[in-house]
């Protein structure tokens, strides 16, 4: 029947052979289908992988121009804020002053006929000599973001 050379002598043998080619070549046509959508599973996967790639890099490029405007926003608002705390504290102090006036003028007595003016002329001198408030009731408020050193 079989020679050790793995030929057959008889006609059934050779059915046999072909039987097994036969096999032989369904299971190499089936593993190159099988290898044939394994690598296209693969391609599509790389495939959504570079889709998704792209997609996070728009979203990134997205998010970071969005912390780039709000940063910019953030500095604009802090610098006027700067402004804005600068002149609290000029009027809080020109107010200070105003009521300093207030206070010292309520102190002093009215004095009738000693001038023209129905006060003391000390009173005058103190007022307009020796009083600070008085220079900075006539200076405007200046206060700008180019004077805040960040």
């Amino acid at each position: 029947m079989a020679s050790s050379s793995g030929t057959t002598t008889s006609s059934g043998g050779s059915y046999l052979l072909e039987e097994i080619d036969d096999r032989k070549k369904r299971r190499m046509v089936s593993n190159r289908e099988s290898a044939r959508r394994s690598r296209m599973r693969k391609q599509k996967h790389l495939d959504d992988l570079m889709t998704q790639l792209s997609q996070l890099r728009k979203e990134n490029n997205q998010i970071i121009s969005s912390i780039s405007v709000t940063t910019q926003h953030y500095m604009s608002v802090e610098a006027e804020n700067s402004v804005l705390s600068a002149q609290v504290a000029e009027l809080t102090h020109r107010l200070d002053s105003l009521n300093e006036i207030i206070n010292f003028m309520k102190q002093q007595p009215v004095d009738t006929g000693i001038d023209q003016y129905g006060g003391g002329g000390e009173f005058v001198d103190e007022l307009m000599y020796n009083s600070v408030s008085h220079v900075y009731a006539c200076q405007p408020i200046l206060a700008s973001a180019d004077m805040i050193m960040y």
